[in-house]
């Protein structure tokens, strides 16, 4: 199945479930894009250790999941 995010957010928390999802959605074999829009474009500057934003994204680039902004 093929799945597209947006993502319009600035609030980490909702930047942070979002990766999540879409990882577990890429693991479970589904084609997976996330379009981050607006504020969220920044997502890198809300990363901390409650939020690790970064590690997500990495994860989910290289399980070939796409992140278009």
């Amino acid at each position: 199945m093929q799945i597209t995010m947006i993502v319009t957010q600035a609030v980490p928390e909702v930047l942070w479930n979002s990766f999540r999802l879409a990882n577990m959605m890429l693991e479970g074999m589904d084609d997976v894009s996330i379009f981050l829009n607006g504020p969220s474009v920044a997502y890198e500057s809300f990363d901390s250790s409650q939020f690790p934003l970064k590690e997500l994204a990495r994860v989910f680039t290289l399980s070939e999941g796409q992140l278009y902004a």
